[in-house]
């Protein structure tokens, strides 16, 4: 028997990865205020893009989902957001070129403000702070002040999405752009949830996704999703054994909709071909409809020699390589690209120019390291290649 659900059934749940407010009574408030704000996005187009995801998993689409590791505050503006939507639509023209397919794009945009952390605290020789979970909830800067969780910036999380949104509507292109962020926050998340009919949907983005720290059994995160209309991500990273993987598909996709799960495979240039394949038979054997989409950048993060968070190109590659040789391999679509880009000149990821001395130059990440225009245009060659080899035997 399904159990019921609310927009607050999730906190009968483990809900980790959750700031520390200092005072609960001004979150509450904050997120009271919250109910009555417009919706971000509508319900018929998050309805559309599960229509648009449920033929990239049948081969006739390929979804195309990319953007900001953590959208920042101070770095908003039009120029960013346009060179965000151009790198997109750069690498969509040359996947469909190649692959003779429509290109779905899903920005991170318009919403990725938090992030999940391994630890709670930051230390720093004899000071010790909470650590940035992302300007939605903290300040970057190693400060007191910074670094305590404010619920203001819950208003200015929404305001920023909305501002991005609006532009988003202006930008050239016949295809929608649509958006996508991890459901982390639950408390924003919630307050944004909207009524649409007979059912409930998520307006802070059209896509959500459940992140690979998140996804366990009695996840409050997984509990959120599960009542919301909107397609779903889960992120499947070498820890997930399959027995768990069905057990989520069974509580977030019951109906077996088609475009309804997306499932986002981030385990790592070495570990793909034994981690993956698994996963893979068991939701083939149990018929459970999916899109399997490609994450070659959160299992190949490494530490440079100077302390830097990066990730290495051609280990990127690689992986991208080895995912669509493996879903053929089984009999099954390899139907989508996930990635962390900028659209400016970062020097973040080594690889296509960029080498390990040249990491400070512009390291402006505020989290994880993400691919600069160059280093993405290989990666989205390296899914053309692939999609262009595969035609022929599609054809036959």
């Amino acid at each position: 028997m399904t159990r019921s659900w609310s927009p607050t059934s999730w906190r009968s749940g483990d809900a980790r990865q959750q700031p520390r407010y200092d005072d609960e009574s001004a979150l509450a408030a904050a997120t009271r205020a919250l109910r009555d704000y417009p919706p971000l996005v509508a319900a018929a187009d998050a309805a559309a893009l599960r229509l648009d995801l449920a033929e990239a998993q049948a081969g006739r689409a390929f979804l195309l989902q990319g953007g900001d590791c953590a959208e920042s505050f101070a770095s908003f503006s039009p120029e960013n957001v346009g060179a965000s939507v151009s790198l997109l639509q750069v690498l969509a023209a040359r996947i469909e070129q190649a692959g003779a397919v429509r290109v779905i794009r899903v920005g991170r945009i318009a919403g990725q403000f938090a992030k999940p952390r391994t630890r709670r605290l930051e230390v720093r020789g004899s000071r010790t702070l909470p650590m940035y979970r992302g300007d939605i909830v903290n300040g970057m800067a190693f400060d007191e002040a910074e670094r305590k969780p404010d619920p203001q910036r819950l208003f200015r999380a929404y305001a920023q999405a909305a501002a991005t949104l609006a532009l988003l509507a202006r930008a050239p292109g016949e295809s929608p752009l649509y958006t996508s962020h991890e459901a982390l926050l639950l408390p924003f998340e919630e307050a944004l949830v909207r009524r649409d009919g007979a059912g409930w949907y998520g307006s802070s983005a059209h896509l959500l996704w459940v992140g690979d720290r998140t996804r366990f059994a009695g996840s409050a995160h997984v509990e959120f999703v599960r009542g919301l209309a909107n397609p779903i991500g889960i992120k499947c990273g070498p820890t997930l054994a399959a027995p768990a993987l069905l057990a989520l598909l069974e509580t977030l996709n019951p109906a077996r909709l088609p475009g309804r799960v997306t499932l986002i495979a981030r385990m790592g240039a070495d570990r793909v071909d034994t981690a993956l394949p698994p996963l893979l038979r068991a939701v083939a054997r149990e018929g459970h409809p999916v899109l399997w989409a490609c994450d070659p950048m959160h299992g190949n993060t490494v530490k440079a020699a100077g302390g830097y968070k990066t990730r290495r190109l051609e280990a990127i590659v690689e992986e991208v390589r080895r995912f669509f040789a493996l879903l053929p391999a089984e009999g099954l679509h390899a139907g989508g690209l996930h990635i962390e880009a900028a659209g400016g000149a970062v020097t973040e990821c080594i690889g296509a120019g960029t080498g390990e001395a040249d990491l400070p130059r512009r390291y402006e990440t505020h989290c994880d390291p993400r691919l600069n225009p160059d280093q993405a245009r290989e990666v989205a060659e390296a899914v053309a290649e692939a999609l262009s080899a595969a035609r022929p035997a599609a054809a036959a």
